[in-house]
């Protein structure tokens, strides 16, 4: 008999819409092996994780707040949530969960869902050699540090952590309260649960995370972060015109697409964009980047191209956002 398996993502919502999201799997989900292992075993835990089978056309129900709304998982596992909502809510994390049948097998499960506090700033980073060393423009290295790095071994920059936690407190009277954080990267669903514990690790401010679509084979596994960004492109776009009130400090690195899809966010939301920060990936600055980050100042926009994050923080000192 088929079993299944469930993984949801922190969600979120503001005065009118509540986002919920998930997959669906037959067996094991890919946060179920364990991203601690070390040599040849971790290699095998992360070609598993792309190794999965999600189901499509499975019922799952959300509940949360007295709400109880069904839907159907789409080709891929995928299932999604958009639902009115404007019932009042303390701002923070709060719970919500789903549950799913298959072939009388049930699971349930419980997710976070956002309700931002009142803040006058969101922040959104990339992932991938903005915060994680990945070596995204090197495409045998970073092949060779996902498969035998594991999550003890994988490094983070120098400086990031202050500067946005500086960022996630900056303007919040209460100590409870913060600025509310989204990662958006390219990586895929597959690594969410890395993503998630790397970061949970290193004491970076607990986010929202949106992924590209989710990969299921060992052939899929070969192009991991590769291809088009435009999604990226599309979700700072949904995450911006779900909380249009705020203003954004959008972070990346040039190693790949950041600086032209911030770009862009900037020219669509010409009011809504503070600041716009790109980590250099080697020592050599990019001509093209720099003239990209000249246009983005040019409209009004603060830039920072910078190597250690200490001058993003001098940056952000200057500018009055920490």
């Amino acid at each position: 008999m088929t079993k299944i398996d469930l993984k949801l993502y922190r969600g979120y919502l503001n005065e009118q819409e509540l986002v919920v999201f998930g997959h669906v799997f037959k067996s094991w989900a890919p946060d179920k092996y364990r991203i601690d292992r070390r040599g040849i075993k971790h290699a095998m835990s992360i070609i598993h994780m792309f190794n999965i089978k999600p189901i499509p056309n499975i019922r799952v129900t959300l509940e949360f707040q007295g709400l109880h709304v069904q839907t159907k998982t789409l080709d891929d596992g995928y299932f999604r949530f958009n639902i009115p909502f404007n019932q009042e809510l303390q701002g923070g994390w709060h719970e919500y969960q789903v549950s799913c049948e298959f072939n009388g097998f049930g699971i349930v499960d419980t997710g976070e869902i956002l309700k931002p506090f009142e803040s006058k700033y969101g922040i959104i980073s990339d992932i991938d050699d903005t915060f994680l060393i990945s070596y995204s423009g090197n495409f045998f290295k970073k092949l060779y540090v996902m498969l035998l790095k594991n999550i003890n071994k994988r490094k983070i920059f120098e400086d990031v952590v202050p500067h946005y936690k500086a960022l996630s407190s900056y303007g919040q009277d209460n100590e409870q309260a913060f600025n509310s954080f989204f990662y958006v990267s390219s990586s895929e669903w597959n690594l969410y649960d890395f993503i998630n514990e790397f970061a949970k690790r290193h004491e970076l401010p607990k986010a929202v995370i949106k992924l590209k679509k989710i990969k299921t084979g060992i052939s899929d596994f070969l192009m991991t972060g590769r291809g088009g960004h435009d999604h990226k492109f599309e979700k700072i776009k949904d995450i911006i015109s779900f909380y249009p009130n705020l203003k954004y400090v959008l972070i990346g690195d040039d190693s790949q697409k950041d600086p032209y899809i911030y770009e862009r966010i900037c020219k669509i939301f010409p009011l809504n964009v503070k600041a716009v920060y790109i980590r250099k990936t080697n020592k050599v600055k990019k001509e093209t980047i720099a003239t990209v980050l000249d246009n983005i100042n040019d409209m009004g926009v603060s830039t920072c191209y910078f190597i250690n994050s200490e001058k993003a923080i001098e940056h952000s000192k200057r500018i009055g956002i920490v």
